[in-house]
């Protein structure tokens, strides 16, 4: 399947962009080993006016400088010193919006995805949030900046366009000191798809 092409990162509305992504596949090769899944669960992050962005009020740090970058690269950042959390850069350079890519429903290389995350036979948590999808995946920190029009991360075209009546919106999760950004409808899923992580929030807004 086709690459998504730099231009749809490089949008200004980064929840249309959060709700495209859905349906999209995420792909990775490392050494000669293609893993991929659907992605069908995701977070938008709107820059200096978001409480809940790492780069609220334009902060600017050796870890956040990436957000600055023109869209189309990887944000990969430790969640409470565990978890390596995989987002895309959206927009233009200087505007720090960011899409956190939450959960996949896998497709290929699904032995590979089982031997990296140690496990004997496929279940939803292989994949079913952001921290799993990018141990299956073999993402972590060391692959911030990467290009996604490149060959080690990059994102696919799905088969088909999803349907505006196929996405739930909802708030987002672990961003309680964003105290009323935190109830912003940011996060994204398919309906009904069993692959969606377990957080709360999802299906308790309208679009």
């Amino acid at each position: 399947m086709d690459k998504v092409a730099r231009e749809f990162y490089e949008q200004q509305d980064v929840c249309k962009i959060a709700k495209s992504l859905l349906g999209k596949i995420l792909v990775t090769q490392f050494n000669n080993m293609r893993t991929s899944g659907v992605i069908v669960e995701t977070e938008a992050y709107a820059g200096v006016k978001d409480k809940a962005s790492h780069a609220f009020g334009g902060r600017r740090t050796a870890r956040t400088e990436i957000m600055y970058a023109p869209g189309g690269l990887a944000y990969v950042y430790l969640c409470y010193g565990i978890h390596h959390l995989f987002n895309v850069v959206t927009n233009h350079r200087d505007v720090p919006h960011a899409v956190l890519v939450r959960a996949l429903q896998p497709l290929e290389g699904i032995d590979v995805m089982l031997e990296r995350c140690k496990k004997t036979k496929l279940d939803y948590t292989l994949t079913g949030g952001p921290g799993s999808l990018t141990k299956a995946l073999g993402i972590h920190t060391s692959h911030t900046g990467t290009d996604l029009t490149g060959n080690e991360i990059w994102i696919e075209e799905g088969k088909t366009k999803v349907p505006a009546t196929q996405i739930v919106a909802g708030t987002r999760v672990g961003v309680a000191y964003a105290k009323e950004d935190a109830l912003l409808p940011y996060r994204f899923s398919l309906k009904n798809n069993p692959w969606v992580s377990r957080g709360k929030g999802l299906n308790a807004l309208p679009l």
